[in-house]
């Protein structure tokens, strides 16, 4: 039996970035040796253990031959003479396939230092198009490495849009398209994820509401350049796919913000990453206008968004709203932001005791809140014109 650091860990610690977790192969063994050795299994598709201390993940060494249409439609191999180098011919990129023994001596059978030192991401084998879950993969990694100036390899390129031809990206189930792009949107270049899903073709499979954006190149670039901003702040995918879909439908009418609550819908996003995505399509208008609103507008927008109840949601919103706006008014500050915080300080100092202890009625009660805040408002705009 023997024991091989495979994968990401391999490349990331070759390329000097942080290595965020650590998986195993394991050469020569059965899931029963596995078991006996104090494993925990936990894979579903495959045999995959956890370490009885470390919790890290072994994977017994596996081929795979296509059988099937999906990245599901695979039939494992995974007997003790499987060799290291038939389990790494199956993966997807050369960066991907090197594995790093206990004398820390690398395995490299593809090639895979050479291409990071090109910088390229290029297949392990023309097996690459069996699985169609590889091009969010392949455009992930463009994403994370983009800094690094990394390029997919014309001929992945080209096999990439193989895929799509196919429509097999179709039979990708909608947690996983997510998953993928969650991490792309954790990366320091989350925009480049979106541009290789277009430039291979994908990117109407997969996401149709944000292709017919981005075939507007206004748009398309609106889009990456809030998606830019405000991952300077945030780090929270949720938080960064909401200014991203803001960009991106800035210069739209109201009849199309029904594509982003459909949008909001087909994947399996929290609720709380919903009502931020749609809020901020729907709502961010009415802010980057806010300096010229009544008190009744202004009231009615503060109440729209919820500010008292969400108050971390609202401020949240006002940085995306700061980040779509800066990247449409390059060079100008977002003075809405500071004003709507004001705001909604201001219609949270009414005090509500003297009507409690007077028994005011429900109906009574909220009118009373109401001129009470107004007038709050009005004394507010009238000191700052």
């Amino acid at each position: 039996m023997e024991v091989y650091l495979v994968g990401g860990a391999v490349r990331d610690e070759l390329l000097g970035l942080p290595v965020t977790e650590r998986d195993w192969v394991v050469i020569g063994a059965s899931p029963e040796d596995m078991v006996a050795k104090g494993y925990t299994p936990v894979g579903k598709d495959f045999p995959v253990f956890l370490h009885p201390e470390s919790k890290e993940e072994y994977a017994l060494a596996r081929t795979e031959i296509k059988k099937g249409r999906g990245y599901k439609g695979f039939e494992i191999n995974t007997s003790p003479d499987v060799s290291l180098e038939e389990d790494l011919l199956r993966r997807d990129l050369t960066i991907n396939a090197m594995a790093k023994n206990d004398a820390g001596e690398i395995i490299d059978p593809y090639g895979g230092q050479q291409d990071l030192e090109n910088k390229i991401l290029r297949h392990v084998s023309d097996a690459f198009s069996e699985d169609p879950l590889r091009v969010l993969r392949v455009a992930r990694f463009a994403a994370k490495l983009h800094s690094l100036d990394f390029k997919i390899k014309h001929e992945t390129l080209l096999l990439m849009r193989q895929i799509v031809i196919t429509r097999e990206l179709l039979e990708l189930t909608l947690e996983r398209i997510w998953q993928e792009t969650s991490k792309a949107l954790l990366t320091d270049s989350p925009g480049e994820y979106f541009k290789v899903l277009k430039n291979c073709n994908a990117l109407a499979q997969v996401f149709p509401y944000i292709y017919y954006q981005f075939s507007d190149s206004d748009s398309s670039q609106l889009g990456l350049a809030s998606l830019n901003a405000i991952a300077k702040k945030y780090t929270d995918p949720n938080i960064r796919f909401a200014g991203f879909i803001g960009g991106l439908y800035f210069n739209e009418t109201e009849d199309k913000y029904a594509n982003v609550k459909k949008l909001a819908n087909t994947f399996p996003l929290s609720n709380t990453c919903k009502k931020l995505l749609t809020l901020t399509v729907n709502a961010q208008h009415a802010c980057h206008n806010s300096l010229e609103l009544d008190e009744n507008n202004l009231l009615r927008l503060l109440q729209k968004l919820d500010v008292k109840r969400n108050p971390d949601r609202f401020n949240t919103l006002l940085d995306i709203c700061e980040a779509i706006y800066t990247s449409v008014h390059m060079g100008d500050s977002y003075k809405q932001k500071a004003w709507l915080q004001a705001a909604a300080t201001e219609i949270q100092k009414v005090n509500v005791d003297t009507w409690i202890r007077e028994k005011v009625s429900g109906e009574e009660f909220a009118k009373n809140i109401k001129q009470v805040q107004l007038a709050l408002l009005h004394d507010l705009i009238d000191s700052s014109n």
